[in-house]
């Protein structure tokens, strides 16, 4: 039987982030690296996960082609699954088609709305939702059942990570974004009061963003604790991987955020694989 497979995506967790935090659960899987995305916002680096491609390392000297094809085969050490090529992805070059046409049952439960079930992203697979929770990776641990001979592929985006890091209240700053913009296309601008992080000198306060930043680290620290119980409900055949779509700038050179930002923080993620420990 081919191995199970869980693909973890910590939304905007940069790597020193998850290498500062204290991650006993994560050890027990691998030793993080640091990789490098292949964006710096959440959609196109999870249709690049879609695909079969995992955050890359930089290889100098190569042939990018080379590099795209090795990451396709390295699918076959993943899940035990011998007749892997990359000409298995073509000519739709999707992972849970793959994956399906192999008989898995393909499941995918995303935090970000910018995620939804309308996009191209939910195409192959049985079952797709969007959290209500933005903060709810311990629902979807409880949402997991490995039942009868089929291989089970389990898509998960967590939210914890990304801002406003399981924070709230007045005095964050105000973010237009995946939960502004996104989460309210039909609607007008309400004309409703401004944060007073609006003011950019006060939005980039080197307190607050250092606050951000060890908050993130925090949320790491958190999704780890829950590790253990999805561990305990993964049959011994089952492959984790463990990754960010991208980092986060918390005020290095005037920035804050993440996608319209050229800056190495932005791209660098951590990524760890594994079977089941």
């Amino acid at each position: 039987m081919a191995d199970h497979l869980i693909f973890i995506i910590m939304d905007s967790c940069r790597f020193d982030s998850f290498v500062q935090a204290r991650t006993p659960n994560f050890d027990r899987l691998g030793s993080a690296e640091c990789r490098w995305s292949y964006a710096s916002w959440t959609a196109p680096s999870h249709y690049a996960f879609l695909m079969g491609l995992m955050p890359h390392t930089s290889p100098q000297h190569v042939f990018a082609s080379e590099v795209y094809k090795k990451e396709f085969v390295n699918w076959v050490d993943r899940l035990g699954i011998s007749d892997l090529s990359f000409k298995t992805f073509l000519p739709e070059i999707s992972l849970p088609k793959v994956l399906s046409g192999l008989g898995y049952r393909c499941v995918a439960k995303v935090s970000m709305p910018v995620l939804n079930n309308f996009t191209l992203l939910a195409k192959y697979f049985d079952d797709y939702k969007l959290m209500q929770n933005h903060n709810d990776f311990a629902g979807m641990i409880r949402e997991i059942t490995f039942e009868g001979d089929r291989p089970q592929f389990y898509f998960l985006n967590l939210g914890e990570t990304h801002y406003p890091y399981m924070l709230s209240g007045e005095n964050l700053p105000h973010i237009h974004g995946v939960h502004g913009v996104f989460k309210n296309l039909a609607e007008k601008d309400s004309g409703a009061a401004k944060s007073e992080h609006d003011d950019h000198s006060i939005f980039l306060d080197e307190d607050l963003m250092l606050s951000l930043h060890q908050q993130q680290v925090r949320c790491v620290e958190y999704i780890d604790g829950l590790m253990d119980e999805l561990y305990r409900k993964c049959p011994a055949n089952t492959h984790l991987i463990v990754t960010a779509d991208h980092g986060e700038l918390f005020g290095e050179q005037g920035y804050f955020g993440h996608g319209p930002i050229m800056h190495e923080k932005v791209f660098q993620v951590p990524f760890l694989e594994g079977k089941k420990p």
